[in-house]
């Protein structure tokens, strides 16, 4: 799943290419697409079509669209989940383009925007929205509304956030995969701000010093500031902004995927091991386990 530089870099460019237009037709071309829609296709629809845009907003890697309706009144938003692949793209219209893996087509005036999908995990829903928790005075989509705070919204308090990782006895890799504590962070830029940290991904929150703490969450905000100065991390073509371009941050990573190369702090060989189903990387010097103190 995208993570925070990538969903932010899809919502720049959806704040400027879709926000203000209004959605003057809809087609659902995969039942998969609208599967969290408890209506399915025709439900989405019927709130989608002739709504306008108003609002380009995310939490962490969530991404969704205030919608105003005929009267003005915005209270739902089209919530999009991208998934392993989801794309969102403009194209002009007539512009038949690559529709291989279309799943969702909108109409808007003299363009489309469409929702393409190679493995179909994501997808679309209308969802009401709700005063957030975390921030009075605001709204979020009811499914968004237990997502904590990013380090990029108002609401995000790293302090608040140290607090809560230290009362926990779980792995911090582990917590900052939380979304319940922090947004955003996945897999990829997890394994980047504790390599710059210096800190095993294994090591446990309650034996981790505030000041340290405090450190890798700067290290989390670093990581990702570079991440989006270049469009987000592209492994391959199932990433790509509005516009179909790649981003470029694979170039920079320092631990995620380095297996078997030589550490670029201290030349020691980057290591994988398994992590929740997925691989973490590491520099078994730069990143040494903590020792246990002896028994006496």
């Amino acid at each position: 799943m995208p993570e925070l530089p990538e969903v932010e870099t899809v919502r720049l460019g959806v704040q400027k290419h879709v926000v203000g237009r209004a959605f003057t037709d809809v087609d659902v071309l995969h039942d998969r697409a609208v599967r969290r829609q408890a209506g399915g296709g025709a439900e989405l629809v019927g709130r989608l079509r002739g709504t306008t845009p108003v609002a380009a907003r995310r939490r962490g890697k969530y991404l969704w669209l205030d919608l105003a309706d005929a009267d003005g009144v915005v209270d739902q938003a089209l919530v999009i989940h991208l998934g392993m692949s989801g794309q969102l793209r403009i194209v002009d219209d007539g512009d038949q383009g690559q529709t291989k893996h279309l799943r969702i087509r909108t109409r808007q005036g003299d363009r489309e925007f469409w929702f393409v999908d190679q493995r179909t995990f994501g997808g679309w829903q209308v969802d009401d929205l709700v005063p957030d928790p975390f921030a009075p005075g605001r709204t979020v989509p009811s499914v968004v509304a237990h997502i904590a705070p990013d380090p990029y919204d108002d609401a995000y308090d790293a302090r608040a956030v140290v607090a809560a990782m230290r009362r926990k006895h779980t792995e911090v890799k582990r917590a900052l995969l939380d979304q319940s504590l922090i947004s955003g962070i996945g897999n990829i830029y997890a394994d980047e701000a504790l390599w710059r940290a210096r800190l095993r991904g294994t090591r446990l929150t309650d034996s981790i010093s505030t000041v340290k703490l405090v450190e890798l969450l700067g290290h989390v905000r670093d990581v990702m500031d570079a991440a989006l100065a270049v469009g987000g991390t592209s492994f391959d073509e199932l990433y790509v902004n509005v516009n179909g371009e790649s981003g470029y941050f694979a170039r920079e990573l320092n631990a995620y995927g380095r297996e078997g190369r030589p550490c670029r702090r201290c030349g020691s060989t980057m290591r994988r091991e398994a992590f929740m189903n997925r691989s973490s990387f590491y520099c078994p010097s730069c990143q040494r386990p903590r020792r246990r103190s002896p028994r006496r």
